[in-house]
């Protein structure tokens, strides 16, 4: 999730390219809608959205029994200690800072899913 198109495209190119199926929402209230009706193997999510911003997202799938279990990735332009305290006590399983590195994405999303 993330509200740049321009950054959702690139993240889809990336992952499209190495093997992955990709779904997106501009937001963590339309990725939260979206995931009530769907099974996904990991979620990767911006902080910074309207709406619904990734550490409300992280704690909302973190409430129910359904995604308790699901790898989530921050992949964000935030860099903070305090930040990333927060993203990890709401339940994100990692944090990558944008601008992200295909190869090190490519490797933390295998590394949480497999």
């Amino acid at each position: 999730m993330d509200d740049s198109a321009s950054m959702r495209a690139l993240l889809h190119a990336t992952l499209k390219s190495r093997g992955f199926e990709v779904e997106q929402a501009e937001d963590g209230a339309e990725a939260l809608e979206w995931l009530r009706e769907n099974q996904v193997d990991l979620v990767i999510t911006d902080i910074n959205m309207p709406r619904l911003d990734g550490f409300g997202l992280i704690e909302r799938l973190r409430e129910g029994r359904v995604h308790e279990g699901r790898p989530i990735l921050v992949l964000t332009t935030e860099s903070s200690d305090s930040k990333k305290a927060r993203a990890r006590a709401a339940g994100a399983t990692g944090w990558i800072v944008k601008p992200f590195d295909a190869d090190k994405l490519t490797t933390a999303i295998r590394r949480v899913t497999h």
